[in-house]
């Protein structure tokens, strides 16, 4: 189940409709937030509506540079800084974004990391720089420096659990899947009610049994199951967490014969009744949630990847059970 598979894409498609609707209103906010006659820029600690028209500004301007309007997100830049001060860490990291976005060229790109090492080595511990270098690392196909990046910044900040969800992914596309679970679970002892990352850890376990003995395979495919059953106690719609809790249940009842031989020794092991109540609730659950979504224009705007990608998978096993 590899991390960037269209069946686990809903979540980005989803964002980017968002995305792109709200960068679509970049001209009608700038012009309410225009320097002439908006006070917010003047008396920012009124009322909570002016803080969260800051908040506003910061969005739409991530959201024009995603969608390519950097003339948009440059005013939206200038308008926080007349605000905020261009000294702010967020406003010289927004700055620093909106210059990789319009780099014309490698070399250019390599330029913004050069300011970035020159801030953070006048302020080592500049968090918004920190992120930035690491997400440009990423960009330049740099993983060993980006992981560095990012064990640099958990040392000034070991409760960031975005951080440590980003390591993990790191290590995994490196293959080190050791150090990516332990990462996921150092997130959880941060966000422990986090669904998404319980998921996460399921997934990463179940990528892990796909490429190891029979013996240890059940053993990671029993701990990607609880994994994965966390999830959906926490959230349970989460189509992810169940699509997830099928395949594995569905892998691990293929190998019931190895799974029963080392069951009874086993302390973390499963039964076979348990194994099957499972995974007929998680088909019945995905079944039930497609056919309500797809009735439903709207969610089906949203998650035609998800829902299709599930269809997919129902219909497969359902051809091999026949």
């Amino acid at each position: 189940m590899a991390h960037d598979t269209p069946e686990m894409q809903y979540e980005h498609s989803s964002n980017l409709i968002t995305i792109s609707r709200l960068s679509q209103q970049a001209p009608r906010i700038l012009e309410q937030h225009s320097p002439g006659g908006d006070d917010i820029l003047v008396v920012p600690f009124l009322k909570r509506q002016y803080h969260e028209s800051y908040d506003l500004l910061e969005q739409l301007a991530f959201a024009c540079l995603q969608t390519g309007d950097d003339r948009s997100a440059l005013l939206c830049i200038d308008r926080l800084a007349s605000r905020f001060g261009s000294s702010n860490d967020k406003l010289i990291a927004l700055r620093g974004l909106h210059e990789e976005a319009t780099a014309e060229d490698r070399a250019a790109l390599e330029e913004c990391l050069h300011k970035y090492d020159a801030i953070l080595f006048r302020d080592p511990v500049n968090l918004p720089i920190l992120k930035r270098r690491v997400a440009l690392l990423r960009s330049l196909h740099r993983p060993v420096e980006a992981i560095t990046g990012l064990i640099r910044l958990l040392d000034a900040v070991p409760t960031d659990a975005e951080a440590w969800c980003e390591l993990a992914d790191m290590y995994q596309s490196q293959g080190m899947s050791s150090q990516a679970v332990f990462s996921l679970e150092e997130a959880l002892l941060i966000v422990p009610n986090a669904w998404n990352v319980h998921c996460r850890l399921g997934e990463v376990l179940y990528s892990c049994a796909s490429s190891t003995d029979v013996g240890n395979a059940c053993h990671l495919l029993r701990r990607s199951i609880r994994y994965f059953c966390r999830s959906i106690e926490l959230c349970g719609d989460y189509l992810r967490g169940l699509y997830g809790l099928f395949i594995a249940t569905s892998l691990l009842l293929e190998k019931k014969t190895d799974y029963q031989e080392e069951s009874s020794v086993s302390a973390s092991s499963i039964s076979t009744d348990t194994l099957k109540s499972l995974n007929t609730f998680a088909r019945n659950r995905l079944e039930e949630i497609v056919a309500r979504r797809s009735s439903d224009h709207h969610l089906w705007e949203h998650g035609q990847a998800e829902l299709i990608a599930v269809k997919e998978l129902l219909d497969r096993f359902g051809r091999a059970s026949d």
